[in-house]
């Protein structure tokens, strides 16, 4: 992303990536999107980045990482809020006993409600858990909180207890069809950073991986693990299972670490590894704590905007 001054425009921002432009007047004003061919589309109160190509069908992507603090949680809700800004119907599903996703996405997640825990365990619909996030109308969540950390123990003993998201999600599809809603273009689901019960349902669940991945040496020390287990999955349970992306989080373009572990990922993943890398940013870090992604909290950051970017890639893949 590179700035370019205007005489009335206090920001103007182009992509590199995409050769589109966005032109903040104010934060909640207007936006008025350039695209390639030299037209312009004026959106009253926030920022609207390009139409993105919708999916033939659902893309499922599961985002792990055995390691914690890669920022997992902050690039499902972020990537999902940018597809779901760009007119993607989007659903987040919450499969953390930490509950951060839900908080983010401004979703109540109490222990008294329903949440991804009655689903595994007692059967119950995802139609009756998901809720609607208060920001964007074509995004929702099924949330989490502290009960599903007893989902590890209790699953051991159910039947088909790797599948029980599979069929949870199959059924809230054909639910969705039958109710007339529009069919789900991606499904994100947050994993916890373990590689238990809650991380198997989720990849057998999906057909995708999006592994953030930290630039930081320890980042790497667990990446080998992780691919051992992906391809244990693949063999047993779920042969269509890829890993089809891997997003750069935390990026500090002034350290050489950054740089090295930066171009170490691309050169043993070069098709998988994004070239948007995802900086440090306060605002991604602050948005959290008012119960917003990045993408409605400050939507002119570069942090939004790096998450705007990764998210055209991940479209037009």
């Amino acid at each position: 992303m590179f700035h370019v001054k205007h005489p009335w425009c206090p920001l103007f921002n182009v992509s590199r990536e995409t050769g589109c432009a966005y032109l903040y007047l104010a934060k909640d004003t207007s936006t008025i999107s350039i695209r390639r061919g030299g037209y312009m589309t004026i959106t009253p109160g926030g920022s609207t980045p390009p139409l993105l190509p919708k999916p033939p069908h659902t893309r499922v992507f599961t985002i792990s990482n055995q390691k914690g603090g890669v920022g997992k949680t902050s690039t499902a809700v972020n990537i999902a809020a940018a597809l779901a800004e760009a007119g993607m119907n989007v659903l987040v599903i919450d499969n953390d006993p930490q509950g951060n996703a839900s908080t983010a996405l401004g979703i109540e997640h109490g222990v008294e409600l329903p949440s991804t825990y009655n689903t595994l365990i007692d059967d119950t619909p995802l139609s009756d858990i998901v809720q609607e996030c208060p920001d964007l109308d074509n995004l929702w969540c099924a949330p989490a909180n502290i009960d599903l950390a007893g989902a590890e123990i209790e699953l051991v003993s159910v039947v088909a207890r790797e599948k029980r998201l599979k069929n949870a999600l199959e059924d809230y599809t054909e639910w969705r069809a039958q109710q007339g809603m529009g069919r789900l273009d991606y499904v994100f689901i947050d994993c916890p950073p373990s590689l238990g019960l809650l991380t198997v349902n989720a990849f057998v669940a999906a057909e995708e991986i999006l592994i953030p991945i930290q630039c930081e040496y320890y980042a790497l020390e667990g990446l080998s693990q992780l691919l051992k287990n992906i391809q244990m999955i693949q063999k047993h349970l779920n042969s269509n299972l890829e890993i089809s992306t891997i997003l750069l989080t935390m990026y500090d373009g002034r350290t050489n670490l950054a740089y090295q572990v930066a171009e170490e990922v691309r050169e043993h993943f070069p098709q998988e590894t994004l070239q948007t890398k995802i900086p440090r940013s306060v605002r991604i870090s602050e948005a959290p704590s008012y119960q917003q992604t990045v993408i409605s909290y400050d939507p002119t950051s570069t942090g939004a905007q790096a998450y705007r970017e990764a998210a055209q890639e991940i479209a037009r893949r």
